[in-house]
């Protein structure tokens, strides 16, 4: 199965080939297009980004600073109101004083919160007597004790003129984290005495804090605050916020360098768009970042470009599949039908009736060469075979006149003698010779007819020199109607007669015909002197001029040897066919010959 797919692919290779080739171009195209495309709406986008996005953080950093103002007033009332002084620095410890001195405090921190109305927060304010006071306890859970020495006051002390900004992590009783809180703080001190006799802090949840900002903020399009220390104070990702990015930090700080333009960085694990905005009010960097790949994707439908990709491709590929099937099918009907020719013969002509001009002119020429080859393949064909006619008929006509002179001799002394019988038999052997030896020579005879002429042959030798050497024909009467052709056994015989008996005076020729599965053999044993089989080749040479000159007179048939007749079945029958001989010295020499079963 797998062998036929692969068949069937090779025969469909130009088709394929040209196929492909339309649609990675088409491909190719259009992913280049959509490829310049992006680029050059990413590249607008930025350049867009940078305007609409500066008028953004524009407009944050006017919220941002809005409540730091809101925030400064406020502190700057707390340090300049007496009764707060007071109750922060005093060590008044008598009830009555010391309500007095609280209830001042506390209207005037009241008075102070509407500073900060707009905003949802808490004022606390801790003073070096140890005295604390919180404007809503439960939104700010911390004690002045919880803030003595925590790095929030540390670092207020160390800035004493500064509102510092700062965040709060806290944790509940349960050791779970609490809402991360945004705390300003600022040192009081006298200026008289430039002693520092309190804290106030404004605490904002992060909840709170983010509608200054989370307006201007989408999926993948992000806000951040960083203090100078790279640590995320707030931002609409809650998860960055308490997390410190020294490498944002840097981004930031080169944004702020090369003037607010938009740039891409690769921070947080993706690629992204940065713009950067220093607060020095409240020592931040605000920070927007919006992910490139979120920002595209949005800008460009991947899904809809995609469609519209695959439906120019497939519209595109109707038209380039039919013509290309068009192109190709005739080209490979013509090589189909080129193939057969090995098969089929020179006469198996391609038809390019239905092909396009190319194939056809292709076509016609291949027909064209066809008819020569055939032409030539017939003439030569025809060549051979009446050369080979020719040669076997020179052969058998090349009578040995010795032969014919010893047998008419031998005609003559029988006459004298007065055994004109015996004469007569001799004449009609001769007769009966010459017949067979004339005729069509590509001819093939019955085994009844052969074995007729053979007896006739072996008959006069019998005349001729005596009958010292015997010969006895074993044929099944099976094999008498299948045809063999003419003379194929005689130049064995005749080889037994005149090459085999020199150094015995004596001896036999056995000749056997018979039906051996699919094959008619036939075999010439002689119990004579024997040889190497190679001298017996030598001896029985398909040249006259090979033999000694007293061997040459002896032969019949002088041309027709034991490569002739091998030759002889290989041309009609097949290299399946043909001479096997086995000799040895002092044994006799065996000569079998095999042939098709053939009555026709």
């Amino acid at each position: 199965m797998i062998s036929g797919m692969m068949s069937r692919l090779r025969k469909q290779g130009l088709f394929l080939k040209l196929f492909l080739v339309t649609l990675i171009s088409i491909v190719t195209v259009s992913l280049l297009t959509l490829a310049i495309t992006i680029r050059m709406s990413e590249k607008l986008f930025v350049e867009t980004f940078s305007i609409t996005n500066g008028k953004l953080l524009s407009q944050i950093k006017a919220n941002l600073e809005g409540y730091n103002n809101a925030v400064a007033t406020s502190v700057t009332a707390i340090a300049q109101n007496a009764a707060i002084r007071s109750y922060l620095s005093s060590g008044e410890t008598e009830a009555v004083p010391l309500a007095i001195q609280t209830y001042n405090m506390t209207q005037g921190m009241k008075s102070i919160r509407s500073n900060l109305s707009a905003y949802d927060v808490a004022i606390m304010i801790v003073g070096a007597n140890g005295r604390s006071y919180t404007t809503d306890p439960w939104y700010w859970p911390v004690t002045g004790d919880m803030l003595k020495n925590h790095p929030l006051t540390e670092k207020t002390k160390a800035h004493p003129a500064q509102i510092m900004y700062q965040l709060y992590m806290g944790k509940d009783r349960e050791g779970n984290k609490e809402e991360p809180v945004l705390v300003a703080s600022k040192a009081l001190f006298d200026r008289v005495g430039g002693k520092t006799y309190g804290l106030a802090y404004v605490a904002i949840r992060d909840r709170n804090f983010k509608p200054l900002y989370a307006n201007f903020t989408s999926e993948g399009n992000d806000v951040l605050l960083l203090n100078n220390e790279g640590l995320i104070i707030s931002g609409n990702r809650d998860g960055l916020i308490g997390r410190s990015d020294p490498q944002l930090l840097r981004e930031a700080a080169l944004a702020r360098r090369d003037h607010n333009q938009a740039a891409s960085s690769y921070v947080q694990g993706r690629e992204a768009i940065l713009l950067s905005e220093y607060l020095p009010e409240l020592n931040f960097y605000l920070v927007n970042l919006i992910d490139k790949r979120a920002a595209i994707g949005q800008m460009v439908n991947a899904k809809a470009v995609t469609l519209t990709i695959m439906g120019i491709v497939a519209v595109s590929l109707i038209p380039v599949f039919l013509i290309t099937r068009k192109m190709t099918k005739s080209l490979r009907v013509l090589v189909d039908q080129m193939s057969a020719v090995p098969f089929g013969g020179f006469d198996h002509y391609v038809d390019v009736t239905a092909s396009s001009y190319e194939v056809r002119e292709l076509g016609n020429a291949f027909n064209f060469m066809l008819e020569e080859l055939n032409d030539y393949v017939n003439r030569l064909m025809e060549t051979e075979k009446q050369q080979r006619n020719a040669e076997l008929a020179a052969l058998q006509m090349q009578i040995n006149p010795h032969f014919l002179y010893n047998t008419l001799a031998s005609v003559k002394f029988l006459v004298q003698q007065g055994n004109k019988e015996k004469a007569a038999e001799t004449i009609n052997a001769l007769i009966s010779l010459l017949q067979n030896t004339v005729s069509d020579p590509a001819s093939t005879i019955p085994v009844s007819q052969e074995l007729e002429t053979l007896k006739h042959y072996v008959f006069i030798n019998h005349v001729r020199y005596g009958e010292r050497i015997r010969v006895h024909f074993f044929v099944e009467p099976e094999s008498l109607d299948y045809r063999l052709p003419k003379l194929m056994i005689q130049p064995f015989i005749e080889n037994a007669f005149f090459h085999a008996f020199h150094k015995k005076a004596e001896g036999s020729i056995v000749i056997m015909i018979a039906v051996r599965e699919d094959r008619l053999v036939c075999e010439v044993a002689d119990n004579g002197d024997g040889m190497d089989a190679r001298e017996y080749k030598d001896n029985c040479s398909d040249t006259q001029e090979e033999l000694p000159a007293t061997r040459r007179n002896r032969q019949l048939f002088s041309g027709i040897g034991i490569r002739n007749v091998d030759n002889r079945i290989k041309y009609m029958y097949g290299d399946n066919y043909g001479v096997e001989i086995t000799s040895k010295p002092g044994e006799g020499t065996k000569v079998k010959i095999a042939l098709p079963l053939n009555k026709s």
